[in-house]
């Protein structure tokens, strides 16, 4: 039986961007989302463009019962996943002691429990077969504090490490694990994190989200551990690493402060 490819947050950006690379090449999809007007619609558009089957699920995976449906429905269908795609995220902005505690609980439970759920239970499918591959999206985010976006950033940084920790445990049963960690994406998250792109795009700073899709299914093929698309950003990594953790801590806080809106 041939296996799928299953995406999360698919209905647009990044999400919708790493369906149409896979699509186009041959890849089977599940795509999962809340909304399902726009499922239906890319579903359809991406089967008939590149002769695929295009499946999709409804469900809001922040919401632990949506959560456990999916993960049944999965397993009742007995549809193989070949390919996890952890894409669904949301961020956040502003001090953290000011936001709203439910949307910060929201972002906590989609970032890191969701993608961690998913890992698990499709994870142990993968290794009784003793194949199958996952791909977690993170950011540059992972390599260091952000404030005025702290909430945000720690869940990127449990993404990384939970997808190297994976990566090491699952490889003696021939799954393999990559996690995706790109700059700046121009895609909604701006809008639904109240930042402004404006500073980003003067500076040519965001990536497109077909650009960091072709990374990313370049970066599955050839099984790396740590997908980061532009090489400035590697750069900007190890330094991060190697320079003091105060200066990190300013460093971040300084980039982040001009896409604030005004208060």
């Amino acid at each position: 039986m041939p296996g799928y490819a299953l995406i999360t947050g698919a209905s647009g950006g990044l999400g919708l961007a790493l369906a149409e690379a896979l699509a186009r090449r041959g890849r089977d999809l599940i795509l999962v989302a809340r909304r399902r007007d726009m499922l239906e619609s890319i579903a359809c558009e991406l089967s008939l463009r590149f002769g695929v089957e295009v499946l999709f699920r409804v469900c809001d995976l922040a919401e632990p019962l949506q959560m456990t449906g999916l993960i049944q429905e999965l397993e009742q269908s007995g549809r193989q996943i070949d390919l996890l795609v952890n894409n669904a995220g949301i961020g956040s902005s502003g001090l953290f002691v000011d936001q709203d505690w439910s949307h910060e609980k929201e972002l906590i439970e989609l970032n890191m429990l969701a993608l961690a759920r998913l890992c698990h239970d499709l994870g142990q499918h993968m290794r009784q077969r003793g194949n199958g591959q996952i791909l977690n999206v993170a950011s540059l985010a992972a390599f260091q504090p952000g404030p005025m976006m702290s909430n945000y950033f720690a869940s990127k940084a449990y993404v990384l490490h939970l997808s190297e920790g994976l990566r090491h445990e699952l490889a003696p049963y021939g799954v393999k694990v990559s996690v995706l960690c790109p700059g700046w994406v121009a895609t909604g998250f701006f809008r639904r994190s109240q930042l402004k792109s404006g500073p980003l795009e003067a500076g040519k700073r965001l990536a497109t989200p077909e650009e960091i899709a072709l990374a990313a299914v370049q970066g599955l093929e050839r099984n790396r551990a740590i997908i980061i698309p532009r090489r400035q950003h590697r750069l900007l990594t190890l330094l991060v690493r190697l320079s003091p953790r105060a200066l990190v801590r300013r460093f971040s806080a300084r980039m982040i402060r001009p896409l604030l809106p005004r208060q």
